[in-house]
């Protein structure tokens, strides 16, 4: 059985970083390719901004803890956090031109995670939200 690798950080930006650098050293650490690590690094900027964003909002900032979980063909990354539940689902892809026009968008960190992952799912219980993605390794 692998090891599994936490990092837990106050849900701030500057934490965004940090779970970056983290998944660089795991997925290095593991052997994972540089692309499945960006991938992971991804989802979890998207995932970690919008618990950050809206997750904690009107509430003091809690935490945000980062699992990653290395078996043999999969990757399975996990996010918790105690802030106002949310459910993702899964988004089309975003008015690209509304974007060139500095227009309002919504989803489109949504669309990434699910364009990056080969499973998200999502559930809240007694210790707070968990998404978990999953990616298989090539």
């Amino acid at each position: 059985m692998r090891e599994n690798f936490i990092l837990t950080r106050a849900a701030e930006l500057d934490a965004l970083q940090a779970f970056r650098d983290f998944i660089a050293r795991v997925c290095k650490q593991l052997k994972i390719s540089d692309d499945i690590a960006f991938q992971l690094q991804l989802a979890c900027d998207e995932a970690a901004t919008n618990v950050i964003q809206h997750g904690y909002a009107g509430m003091n900032p809690g935490s945000i803890m980062l699992e990653l979980r290395p078996q043999s063909k999969k990757i399975t990354m996990i996010l918790s956090d105690f802030g106002h539940p949310f459910e993702p689902v899964p988004t089309d892809a975003p008015d690209v031109d509304a974007l060139m026009r500095d227009e309002p968008t919504t989803g489109f960190g949504l669309y990434l995670i699910y364009s990056t992952m080969n499973e998200v799912s999502y559930f809240s219980d007694e210790q707070g939200n968990h998404l978990v993605l999953v990616k298989e390794l090539k």
